[in-house]
Protein backbone atom coordinates (compact mmCIF):
# COMPACT_ATOMS: atom_id res chain seq x y z
CA UNK A 1 0.00 0.00 0.00
CA UNK A 2 2.81 2.18 0.93
CA UNK A 3 4.59 1.56 -2.52
CA UNK A 4 1.21 2.85 -3.64
CA UNK A 5 1.13 6.43 -2.21
CA UNK A 6 5.00 6.37 -3.34
CA UNK A 7 3.70 6.21 -6.76
CA UNK A 8 0.73 8.41 -6.65
CA UNK A 9 3.20 11.26 -5.38
CA UNK A 10 5.97 10.82 -7.47
CA UNK A 11 3.26 11.03 -10.87
CA UNK A 12 1.83 14.35 -9.11
CA UNK A 13 5.34 15.20 -8.47
CA UNK A 14 5.98 15.03 -12.14
CA UNK A 15 2.29 16.55 -12.87
CA UNK A 16 3.26 19.57 -11.13
CA UNK A 17 6.91 19.95 -12.31
CA UNK A 18 5.12 19.98 -16.07
CA UNK A 19 3.08 22.51 -15.18
CA UNK A 20 5.79 24.75 -13.13
CA UNK A 21 7.99 24.44 -16.74
CA UNK A 22 5.15 26.69 -17.99
CA UNK A 23 4.07 28.86 -15.06
CA UNK A 24 6.97 31.36 -13.35
CA UNK A 25 5.41 31.23 -10.11
CA UNK A 26 5.69 27.18 -10.05
CA UNK A 27 8.98 25.42 -9.39
CA UNK A 28 9.71 22.62 -11.79
CA UNK A 29 13.17 21.38 -10.14
CA UNK A 30 12.37 20.91 -6.89
CA UNK A 31 9.22 18.92 -8.05
CA UNK A 32 11.60 16.77 -10.04
CA UNK A 33 13.38 15.85 -7.04
CA UNK A 34 10.69 15.37 -5.00
CA UNK A 35 9.30 12.95 -7.64
CA UNK A 36 12.82 10.96 -7.92
CA UNK A 37 12.65 10.61 -4.04
CA UNK A 38 9.40 9.05 -4.41
CA UNK A 39 10.03 6.79 -6.92
CA UNK A 40 13.09 5.65 -4.51
CA UNK A 41 10.65 4.44 -2.32
CA UNK A 42 8.24 2.60 -5.55
CA UNK A 43 9.93 2.32 -8.89
CA UNK A 44 13.27 2.22 -9.18
CA UNK A 45 13.08 2.29 -13.21
CA UNK A 46 10.85 5.52 -13.05
CA UNK A 47 13.74 6.78 -10.60
CA UNK A 48 16.57 5.75 -12.99
CA UNK A 49 14.74 7.49 -15.75
CA UNK A 50 14.43 10.98 -13.81
CA UNK A 51 18.33 10.47 -12.91
CA UNK A 52 19.16 9.48 -16.58
CA UNK A 53 17.01 13.14 -17.77
CA UNK A 54 19.18 15.51 -19.26
CA UNK A 55 17.78 18.49 -17.68
CA UNK A 56 16.80 17.45 -14.32
CA UNK A 57 18.83 14.04 -13.50
CA UNK A 58 22.03 16.71 -12.95
CA UNK A 59 19.96 18.39 -10.42
CA UNK A 60 18.62 15.55 -8.54
CA UNK A 61 22.09 13.73 -8.59
CA UNK A 62 23.64 17.49 -6.86
CA UNK A 63 20.38 17.63 -4.56
CA UNK A 64 21.02 14.27 -3.29
CA UNK A 65 24.91 14.23 -3.30
CA UNK A 66 25.80 17.85 -1.63
CA UNK A 67 22.29 19.08 -1.44
CA UNK A 68 23.43 21.69 -3.63
CA UNK A 69 21.51 23.89 -6.08
CA UNK A 70 22.96 25.79 -9.00
CA UNK A 71 23.70 29.65 -9.08
CA UNK A 72 21.89 29.72 -11.75
CA UNK A 73 18.18 28.29 -9.84
CA UNK A 74 19.14 30.32 -6.80
CA UNK A 75 18.60 33.13 -8.90
CA UNK A 76 16.18 31.93 -10.38
CA UNK A 77 14.24 31.13 -7.91
CA UNK A 78 15.34 34.43 -5.98
CA UNK A 79 13.45 36.08 -9.11
CA UNK A 80 10.20 34.02 -8.73
CA UNK A 81 10.17 35.50 -4.81
CA UNK A 82 10.86 39.15 -5.66
CA UNK A 83 8.25 38.89 -9.00
CA UNK A 84 5.28 37.29 -6.24
CA UNK A 85 6.34 39.70 -3.58
CA UNK A 86 6.02 42.20 -5.93
CA UNK A 87 2.27 40.75 -7.00
CA UNK A 88 1.41 40.77 -3.22
CA UNK A 89 2.59 44.26 -3.08
CA UNK A 90 0.19 45.79 -5.46
CA UNK A 91 -2.68 43.27 -5.11
CA UNK A 92 -3.30 42.13 -1.60
CA UNK A 93 -4.29 44.61 1.22
CA UNK A 94 -2.55 45.10 4.15
CA UNK A 95 -1.20 43.04 6.38
CA UNK A 96 -1.76 40.23 3.83
CA UNK A 97 1.12 41.45 1.38
CA UNK A 98 3.95 41.09 4.16
CA UNK A 99 3.22 36.67 4.10
CA UNK A 100 4.94 36.90 0.41
CA UNK A 101 7.66 38.71 1.78
CA UNK A 102 8.41 36.62 4.95
CA UNK A 103 8.10 33.42 2.92
CA UNK A 104 10.47 35.38 0.32
CA UNK A 105 12.86 36.22 2.94
CA UNK A 106 12.52 32.89 4.96
CA UNK A 107 12.98 30.78 1.96
CA UNK A 108 15.19 33.20 -0.18
CA UNK A 109 17.67 32.61 2.53
CA UNK A 110 17.71 29.42 3.02
CA UNK A 111 18.12 28.63 -0.79
CA UNK A 112 20.94 31.37 -0.84
CA UNK A 113 23.10 29.44 1.88
CA UNK A 114 22.48 25.98 -0.20
CA UNK A 115 26.13 24.99 -1.44
CA UNK A 116 26.67 25.53 -5.03
CA UNK A 117 26.68 22.50 -7.29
Amino acid sequence: MRRHLYLIAGFASIALGTIGAFLPLLPTVPFMILAAFCFARSSPRLEAKLLDHKHFGPHIRNWRERGAISRKGKKAALAAFAFSAILALLFSPWPWFLVPFAAAAIGGSWIWTRPEG
